[in-house]
């Protein structure tokens, strides 16, 4: 990902929220998302980050169809081998079509060259369709649980966490 690809990621980002999350997140919360916003927060993360994060976006056709980042676990009980995936978003038109499992198969990958051990992520409990996903990339809940506050709301997260090497990362993007 450079600082070009900012405005087409938080494109995927906001369509990602509001394709994925309507019904779990307060509607006034996802209606108010904005693009320009959410760019600006991408420039700032991507130039600021300092090389800790690590940002992919998946192209097609010359455009942006999804967009994933990781980096080291923020968790309190995440060691040093601990890798967090902080996002992982496709373009609504580009779901089913093998873009998130290429993605999540390099970030997958990546993590592992890095010399990460697992990767962790938190996913709202409601979302079916993106704990399936995970579930099929090799992810499993954990037993973490905590309470995401967005939108003056309290929404429900489940931690799922799996083991990388370099070996399964070629498989998980198989899906």
């Amino acid at each position: 990902m450079t600082v070009d690809d900012c405005e087409a990621v938080a494109a995927v980002r906001v369509g990602g929220w509001r394709h994925a999350y309507t019904g779990l997140i307060p509607q006034a919360y996802l209606d108010a998302m904005s693009i320009e916003e959410d760019a600006v927060r991408r420039r700032a993360y991507l130039t600021e980050g300092g090389g800790r994060v690590v940002n992919l976006v998946a192209e097609y056709a010359g455009r942006v169809g999804g967009w994933g980042c990781y980096g080291p676990g923020r968790d309190a009980d995440a060691s040093a081998g601990s890798a967090e995936l902080y996002a992982l978003y496709v373009a609504p038109e580009r779901l089913s079509t093998g873009t998130g499992r290429a993605l999540m198969g390099e970030l997958i990958s990546r993590a592992a060259e890095a010399g990460y051990q697992d990767m962790r992520l938190w996913v709202l409990a409601g979302n079916e369709r993106a704990r399936r996903f995970y579930a099929k990339a090799g992810f499993a809940p954990d037993g973490a649980a905590e309470a995401f506050e967005v939108g003056g709301g309290s929404v429900p997260e489940v931690r799922y966490a799996r083991r990388v090497s370099a070996s399964d990362a070629a498989a998980a993007s198989l899906g």
